[in-house]
């Protein structure tokens, strides 16, 4: 695991800058433009290249080798926004819409390759803890890149800001890089549906995936669904901590904020733990993804329902714990299925869940402007809940049915066979 905490380091790097752009882009949007409604269209345009890429991405981590993907992935960000840097004042906002194009699609990118690499890296039994770390690392990243970002813009300028941002990308590339590590399956250990992916255009893996893996499909649809709770606690919170406190309604957010990402470090410390120092054994499946996505909705829900701060604060680490836990199994489930399948699942998974978050936003932002903020996100959660419930029930009837199979990618939560997928040679320690 010694090389992968490295790569842990240069995620985290990358992910750092991702936040920083996040906040400093959009704020410079608005600076240059002074419109709300370009502001938007910047963030829709991003948005929806995440919704596409997903796809697009899939296809190309399925067929390509995924380390040069990410470095190749790090530095087109980094050139877009040096680009953008050297570019004179009147060219810059189309160069923006660029950008944003490039960002999502890069990041899109990266997430699905590296999703679908840790296996090959760090070896099958030990995929939940590197994925506990790679958790661990975006959340202290997501803390400081949101927390520097304000301070970074109003003392150094934008240009120091995205300069930093270039920089950050340069450095996970370079990370990447020279680390000496595999990031798929050798030839001999594929089950020879890679030449199908290929001649088919890709189709093979959807097919797949719905006809023997529903239970995945189904992780899927809840992961979208997930995305539509998290839009609608995202616009609702803005709202609902100027109604507590209007003087100074940036509070709340940030105490809720820093709070949901400490409890993701907890659920990865705590995981960590039970799951035990070498990885071994049964790795938490659909059951354990279904109870954790139930919690974390519950506890999103009842932020909103007029807490003391200390307890509303207490219930957001519960969130953020539920949450870490919860994206730390669901992750580490898709990866229990075969490499070919893998690039096509995270790509279909990345577009679900940034659709969800978009449709999210919109029909969310539109409920708020007549409705208080508890009602919206009970009803997106509740979703969510219902679905992970219907999802409960119907694992209980498998479990009662001697049909129930269990050796395809959609079966439960037995062990796993050996698929060969030993630690790279380059990431032993």
């Amino acid at each position: 695991m010694g090389h992968f905490r490295l790569l842990v380091v240069g995620n985290a790097i990358s992910a750092y800058g991702s936040f920083l752009n996040m906040v400093a882009l959009n704020v410079f949007v608005y600076h240059v433009t002074g419109s709300a409604l370009t502001t938007g269209l910047f963030m829709a345009v991003r948005l929806g290249t995440n919704v596409v890429s997903g796809f697009v991405s899939g296809r190309l981590v399925s067929l390509h080798d995924r380390k040069r993907l990410m470095v190749g992935a790090d530095l087109a960000q980094a050139a877009a926004l040096l680009v953008l840097l050297l570019a004179p004042d009147g060219g810059r906002v189309a160069l923006l819409f660029a950008l944003a194009a490039v960002s999502g699609f890069c990041s899109t990118l990266s997430q699905v390759a590296l999703r679908s690499s840790v296996p090959e890296i760090v070896g099958a039994d030990h995929r939940a803890r590197a994925n506990g770390l790679l958790v661990t690392g975006r959340s202290l990243a997501m803390i400081v890149g949101f927390a520097s970002s304000g301070v970074v813009v109003a003392q150094f300028g934008y240009s120091t800001a995205f300069a930093l941002d270039a920089a950050t990308f340069v450095v996970s590339a370079s990370i990447l890089f020279l680390l000496p590590v595999r990031t798929r399956a050798a030839e001999d250990e594929r089950d020879g549906t890679g030449a199908a992916e290929k001649s088919d255009g890709g189709r093979w893996a959807y097919r797949t995936l719905l006809r023997t893996a529903p239970l995945l499909a189904v992780m899927i649809v809840i992961r979208a669904i997930d995305g539509l709770g998290s839009s609608s606690h995202n616009v609702a919170l803005p709202i609902y901590s100027g109604g507590l406190d209007p003087d100074h309604p940036a509070t709340f957010i940030s105490q809720f904020w820093a709070t949901w990402a400490i409890g993701t470090i907890v659920a990865q410390q705590l995981f960590g733990r039970v799951m035990g120092s070498g990885g071994h054994g049964r790795s938490p499946g659909e059951r354990a993804f279904a109870l954790g996505s139930i919690v974390m909705s519950a506890a999103f829900i009842v932020v909103f329902t007029g807490l003391p701060t200390v307890l509303a604060v207490l219930v957001a680490l519960i969130a953020g714990m539920a949450d870490g836990f919860t994206e730390i199994v669901y992750v580490t489930r898709l990866q229990a299925a075969p490499d070919e399948q893998r690039g096509r699942l995270f790509g279909l998974s990345a577009s679900a869940e940034n659709a969800g978050f978009g449709l999210g936003m919109i029909v969310s932002a539109a409920l708020l402007e007549y409705l208080a903020p508890l009602p919206v996100v009970a009803v997106f959660h509740g979703l969510a809940i219902a679905l992970c419930t219907g999802l409960l029930a119907t694992l209980f009837v498998r479990r009662d049915t001697p049909s129930a199979g269990r050796k395809d990618t959609g079966a439960g939560e037995g062990p796993e066979p050996d698929r060969g997928n030993s630690p790279a040679e380059g990431s032993r320690s």
